[in-house]
């Protein structure tokens, strides 16, 4: 019997759902989707590059070994991932940034494709400049902690808890949080910013809500310092 990939990747699931908690199966491997098989190399379809940078991050081995068990050794799996009316097809453990130290002058040219955060220099930054103390304006109690994780809530706690490890190196830059009153938006957004702060002294956080910032604008414009507060926001 001809196998498609619907059947290959429910073998698959099989595997997998041996090897991780029920929380973290429906979480990253339910809503992925299969999309075709061609010769032994079966196309999978993630939410987002996120999705994507997760999967290959934490459980990377454990789809290695379930495509290989279903597909043999030559089996390799590609991720496609639909972004802004685009969509582009990634293979498993793909490189996505440089890692190594160049080891000649060539090396150490830019790679066209790759991006890698070190490379990029903060152009706000003015040699010989103190750095100045700014309050985050956060409330202490939001954590990661204490917040309460559900269905509702579980992609954008794990997105929260990535970017807070790694400001700026996410697929998520900028995050936007999007839901319903009650579900912890407030609450996630904070925890981000108090992990940052307890994490790395060095970058500077700022907790600012739409009202407060609306008024800063408008007595900005009204005071003629408006240069100055968007220098302040960069």
């Amino acid at each position: 019997m001809t196998r498609d990939c619907r059947m290959v990747w429910d073998d698959c699931l099989r595997i997998i759902k041996k090897n991780v908690s029920p929380q973290s199966f429906k979480t990253w491997f339910e809503p992925i989707k299969p999309v075709r098989l061609e010769n032994e190399v079966l196309t999978i379809q993630v939410p987002n590059k996120f999705f994507f940078e997760w999967l290959e991050e934490h459980f990377v081995q454990l789809l290695k070994k379930s495509i290989r068990q279903e597909l043999g050794d030559r089996g390799r799996l590609v991720y496609h991932i639909p972004e802004n009316g685009n969509s582009q097809d990634i293979s498993l453990q793909a490189p996505t940034r440089i890692s190594s130290k160049p080891s000649s002058e060539k090396d150490n040219e830019p790679v066209p494709g790759v991006f890698d955060a070190e490379m990029i220099k903060n152009p706000f930054i003015i040699p010989g400049i103190k750095r100045i103390k700014i309050d985050p304006q956060l409330n202490l109690e939001y954590t990661f902690d204490s917040f309460i994780e559900g269905d509702c809530n579980r992609l954008a706690r794990n997105a929260g808890v990535a970017i807070a490890k790694k400001p700026g190196g996410t697929a998520f830059n900028p995050l936007v949080i999007f839901g319903d009153v009650g579900l912890g938006k407030t609450h996630l957004a904070q925890a981000i910013g108090n992990e940052v702060v307890r994490s790395n002294d060095s970058k500077a956080v700022l907790y600012v809500s739409a009202e407060k910032f609306t008024n800063q604008i408008i007595q900005a414009i009204k005071n003629n310092s408006v240069n100055d507060f968007v220098n302040f926001t960069r």
